[in-house]
């Protein structure tokens, strides 16, 4: 006898919301994380009443209103909006580009003045655009490419703009108002409480062992239940058995400062070449610098980002969804269709780059097909 219906690996939010659905279905579910803690890379950790984003800022945004009402109802949610600003060599800009960032960039007061520029600016690239370069003069013009967009893409991405296939950038937000909300989303906010509080929400009345990596015990794991929702990455779970899909990955360098405020902002990208970081994200600000009685809070936590190439051993974050990576995905696919007792799901199980809110419409979708 199985003692489990289901075996899920990973507790980030495609596991959780799937187990969560599951038990409220009366599955007999376990959850499994390498980890020695649970919220996948959404994890928050409490630091002087900060919650801390430990693998990078996550700020939740959705027009789905379906995914809006179903996440809700594990935790609150605030009213922050992301309005991050650049730093160009000590100028501050405006993200996304909007009037404040033209006017600052050119003197302009009106939206008809800033698009005369960039218009011209932009006929520079004639024809089809061969690179991200081209793409991005082809969309904003030279002017914000090189201050705003270039120096950023390349730290983000390890090389030039010249070579970098142009489909990165298929489109970068041009507004000619005065509106810096950088997510055109209908929802948006940050759960209050952390995103800890809300996976440990999904997860209430779920078995869950942490520090238990189940490819080092998969034989022994997969008895235990009758399928297994498997969330890591899909080239691990076959060792590697056809290559390895590249991903960036990305180094966190993270300060407690006995000072009540670095930089007046969740995040300010540091756009020049020069500057290591990619971007500083300062956490209290997701909360508006308060705890959760509303007290002003008397210290300070940054996190400096620096991009770097993905090896074994990293942490992955963002699939390179280039054509050779995505051949690949598409032969690791095929043998996991042939596993008939395990379901591969997720940003690592699928090898696909996805915002919060399609994370948890996709774990939904396949909790409609399969329980």
């Amino acid at each position: 006898m199985m003692k489990y219906d289901y075996l899920i690996v990973g507790s980030g939010l495609y596991g959780a919301v799937f187990a969560h659905e599951a038990a409220a279905k009366g599955k007999k579910v376990l959850v499994i994380d390498r980890r020695g803690n649970i919220a996948g890379n959404v994890y928050t950790e409490d630091v002087e009443g900060i919650h801390v984003h430990k693998y990078g800022a996550h700020i939740f945004h959705t027009n789905n209103k379906k995914v809006w009402n179903y996440i809700t109802k594990f935790a609150e949610f605030n009213r922050f909006t992301n309005s991050p600003v650049a730093n160009y060599k000590g100028e501050l800009y405006s993200m996304p580009f909007n009037m404040y960032t033209f006017n600052k960039m050119w003197g302009v007061v009106t939206p008809a003045e800033a698009a005369a520029i960039i218009e011209e600016q932009k006929k520079e690239v004639t024809g089809t655009p061969r690179n991200l370069e081209e793409q991005a003069i082809s969309l904003v013009g030279r002017d914000i490419f090189e201050k705003l967009v270039k120096g950023y893409t390349e730290k983000q991405w390890g090389r030039d703009c010249k070579e970098l296939p142009a489909f990165i950038i298929r489109r970068l937000p041009v507004r000619y108002t005065f509106d810096n909300n950088y997510f055109n989303a209908l929802y948006q906010g940050i759960p209050i409480g952390g995103y800890t509080k809300l996976v440990a929400n999904l997860l209430s009345g779920i078995e869950v062992r942490l520090n238990t990596d189940y490819l080092k015990c998969k034989d022994e794991l997969r008895a235990l239940a009758d399928k297994v929702v498997y969330t890591g990455p899909i080239d691990e779970y076959f060792a590697y058995s056809l290559g390895t899909l590249e991903y960036r990955s990305v180094r966190f360098e993270t300060e407690l400062l006995d000072q009540p405020n670095f930089q007046g902002n969740a995040a300010v990208n540091y756009t020049d070449r020069e500057t290591p970081w990619t971007r500083i994200i300062e956490h209290k600000w997701f909360e508006f610098g308060k705890d959760e009685n509303g007290n002003d809070l008397p210290k300070t936590v940054i996190s400096r980002e620096y991009s770097s190439e993905w090896k074994p051993g990293d942490e992955p974050y963002y699939p390179v969804n280039d054509a050779k990576n995505t051949a690949l995905y598409e032969q690791y696919r095929a043998l996991a269709k042939k596993e008939e007792k395990v379901l591969f799901g997720g940003r690592l199980g699928e090898y696909k780059y996805y915002d919060m809110d399609a994370v948890i419409a996709s774990a939904l979708e396949l909790c409609e097909r399969e329980l």
